[in-house]
This record gives structure tokens, C-alpha cells and sequence, in this order.
């Protein structure tokens, strides 16, 4: 039996939810409890997921049970949403902009979960948030650069060029002095291996213009994704080339 299959069978026997979720958080600690997360959001539903959006913050601090909750109720957006209830994508997109890192990996993983069921829901949901805020175009280029939604190279392709917009974007920021500034290119530094491993043909020609920007931030997402092993064993000779180009 596996972790997440024997929350499966634990929930289906818990009255109270909400307490198991707190006592079983994984939280304070390095990492959440992901297993319980993904069998919560695979039982529960809207009645479940929306109500824990409330703790917010200043009532659930990062790193606490109570922020445990909060991040199963964003992960489950992306079932409600992906289920025909696109009411909620404000709710969800206001999460993306969260102060707390896991509920912005939430966002992440919910956009997954939406992108499974319906790509071009995905597709069209990054339309409308790409020229949002630092952090909005973070959740997208990490919701987007999943391996198993890009096996279909059609949608590694339109990945490539939501990362090329949002890349592209990031060159023209004059202050690049804040936080979400510096998530969002960390963000770039390994998307785009993800996307042009999935898709190498239409891939590495727009990875190799970006240097024509002479950018020094995105100069540096270059270089970290070169370092990334996938790109090394797509084509060594290639990550080699471009790497003497940039340097």
C-alpha cells in the first residue's frame, strides 16, 4: 500500500477532515505532508476545498498546520476549476500573488491538475494571466512545465512560447530589485529545460535567440538551464556550443 492509499483508506474513515489534515500536516517541518494533500483533493470537492481559502496569511502563518490547510484548499481549485467551475479562477489567481511559497506551489500544481484535464483550458487561463504580475507569471511557467503535460509536443510548443513571452517580458523590467522579481527569474532558471527537452525542434532555435537580448538576467536563466542534466542528455554538444556562445 502506498502513503497516498493509505490516506485514501484513513480519510474515508475520519468524521472530522479538517483535524486530521492539522494533526497530520507534516508542518512545522521541511516538508508538507503531500501524500495526505493529493488523496484530500482526490476525495474532496468544492464544499470542502473553498472554505480553507480562508485561512489566509495572518491567520495561517507559513510553515504551520494551519497553512497546510490552505494549501489543500488552493491544490483544490484546480479540481473545482477543472471540473466546469471556472468562477473560481479569480480565487485562484489571487493565490498565485500569496506571500507564502507553498501556497504559491499550490497554484502550481492546481494549474497541473487542470492542464491534465483540459490543456487548452490551461493554455487559455496563461493567456489571460501572462501579463499579470511577477508572481502570476511564475505560477504559469511552473503550472505549464510539467513533464507529463508536454509529452504531446503540441503543447510543449505552446509551453515554449508562453515561457518566450514571459521571458521576454522579464527583459524589459527596469527595477529588478524585489522579491517576486528574483521567484520569477529563479522560476525561468529550469522551466525552459523542461519545455525544450519536451520539444527539441522548435525548442533550442528559441532558446538560443534569447541571447540576442544581451539581457544579464536572462543571460543567466540560460546558463541555469543549461546545467540542468535533462538538456546534457537531450544533446551534450548542443548545451556545450551554447554554453562557449553565452560565455
Amino acid at each position: 500500500m502506498t502513503k497516498k492509499e493509505y490516506y485514501l483508506y484513513a480519510l474515508v474513515e475520519e468524521e472530522d477532515w479538517t483535524a486530521y489534515l492539522l494533526n497530520n500536516s507534516g508542518l512545522p517541518g521541511p516538508r508538507a505532508n503531500l501524500e495526505l494533500m493529493h488523496a484530500y483533493v482526490e476525495l474532496g470537492s468544492e464544499k470542502e476545498f473553498i472554505p480553507l481559502l480562508d485561512y489566509t496569511p495572518d491567520l495561517a502563518p507559513e510553515n504551520t498546520p494551519d497553512a497546510f490547510l490552505a494549501f489543500c484548499g488552493t491544490v483544490g481549485l484546480g479540481e473545482v476549476i477543472a471540473n466546469g467551475m471556472r468562477e473560481y479562477l479569480p480565487d485562484l489567481r489571487r493565490q498565485a500573488s500569496d506571500p507564502r511559497w507553498r501556497i504559491r506551489e499550490a497554484v502550481a500544481m492546481a494549474l497541473q491538475i487542470i492542464g491534465k484535464h483540459d490543456f487548452y483550458l490551461l493554455s487559455f487561463i496563461c493567456s489571460e494571466w501572462v501579463r499579470g504580475s511577477f508572481l502570476e507569471q511564475r505560477a504559469l511557467a511552473a503550472g505549464i512545465c510539467e513533464p507529463e503535460l508536454l509529452s504531446d509536443p503540441r503543447h510543449a510548443e505552446l509551453a515554449l512560447q508562453l515561457l518566450d513571452q514571459i521571458t521576454q517580458l522579464l527583459s524589459g523590467v527596469k527595477n529588478r530589485k524585489s522579491d517576486d522579481f528574483k521567484v520569477l527569474r529563479k522560476g525561468l532558471g529550469y522551466c525552459w529545460s523542461v519545455a525544450v527537452s519536451s520539444n527539441p525542434g522548435f525548442g533550442k532555435p528559441l532558446f538560443e535567440k534569447l541571447l540576442e537580448l544581451n539581457d544579464k538576467d536572462v543571460n543567466w536563466i540560460i546558463r541555469e538551464n543549461l546545467k540542468k542534466k535533462r538538456l546534457l542528455k537531450m544533446d551534450k554538444e548542443w548545451v556545450n556550443a551554447l554554453s562557449v556562445r553565452i560565455e
